[in-house]
């Protein structure tokens, strides 16, 4: 970065463009019209209407200073210290994993099904998938736990930021939660050993490694939510079905995390698929 400095936004975007690739970020146009707009203080609108005016000193040390973080792989998210998940708004530090857009599956199907429900939303991270429930369903009640007290903090933010009425308790899975739950969702920890070491830098090196490896064979965490999250689930009673239990799983967990659901006594077990057709949220009832 010790070339002479970018005299427009047009040359700008260029220059930060250049340095991206070379650090085989894959995504290197659009994320240097989003620096760009970060350090200008400026809407992709106004950025693209102004390509040819000059880029000032500020700015343009602002833009090195992002791109600085971001070459050495660094996620863009925690450089700006905040994302959107569900087209809401959610501060993100590196005590939490990032949301990612595959989450929203498991939201959705929650969503379908939360109305007048009690939900636990177990190892919360960021918060985001409880603020969204809270936010844009009409559950009784949100309840979310995780172990990390950084990432409550985190969490605890993102519902007041959001306006979304959630109850935090901090649990080492099931070992703090009293009650019954119609719903109970989870994006656990579910990477293998094998496949830590194949991710790329950004989430590797950055992302919270508590919130990633899921056990030696990726399903520790889901043997817990069968069996633990059982005992906290609605009883079938009256005609009517139990409790709900919805889970996000890795691409290649579409067969052993199903066989669990249905060891533990679930039924009407599914697998639903992202928008790559890759499996990715399971559903069980009780």
């Amino acid at each position: 970065m010790s070339e002479p400095r970018p005299v427009t936004y047009r040359e700008a975007k260029q220059r930060i463009e250049k340095w991206l690739s070379g650090a085989s970020i894959a995504e290197a146009t659009w994320e240097s019209e989003l620096i760009l707009c970060r350090a200008c203080n400026i809407s992709m609108g106004n950025l693209i209407a102004s390509w040819g005016e000059p880029i000032s000193d500020a700015e343009w040390a602002a833009c090195e200073e992002i791109l600085a973080r971001r070459i050495r792989r660094e996620p863009l998210q925690y450089i700006f210290g905040e994302t959107e998940f569900m087209g809401l708004p959610f501060a993100v530090t590196p005590a939490v994993l990032i949301p990612r857009q595959d989450t929203e599956h498991l939201v959705s199907e929650a969503l379908a099904c939360c109305e007048g429900a009690r939900v636990l939303d177990m190892c919360t991270g960021s918060g985001c998938i409880a603020v969204s429930i809270a936010k844009l369903g009409k559950p009784a009640s949100v309840t979310a736990a995780d172990i990390s007290e950084e990432a409550l903090t985190v969490a605890e933010s993102n519902a007041a930021r959001n306006g979304a009425e959630v109850a935090f308790v901090k649990s080492d899975m099931f070992a703090a939660i009293d009650g019954e739950f119609d719903v109970i969702v989870s994006n656990p920890p579910y990477i293998p050993p094998e496949q830590l070491a194949g991710l790329e830098p950004e989430v590797k090196d950055y992302e919270p490694r508590i919130a990633l490896y899921g056990g030696e064979d990726g399903l520790a965490f889901y043997r817990v939510l069968v069996c633990e999250g059982a005992k906290h689930l609605r009883r079938p009673a009256d005609g009517r079905k139990g409790g709900i239990l919805i889970v996000e799983i890795g691409f290649d967990q579409g067969v052993s995390v199903p066989a669990l659901f249905r060891g533990a006594g679930f039924s009407e077990v599914r697998v639903e698929k992202d928008y790559a057709g890759l499996d990715r949220v399971v559903i069980g009832h009780l």
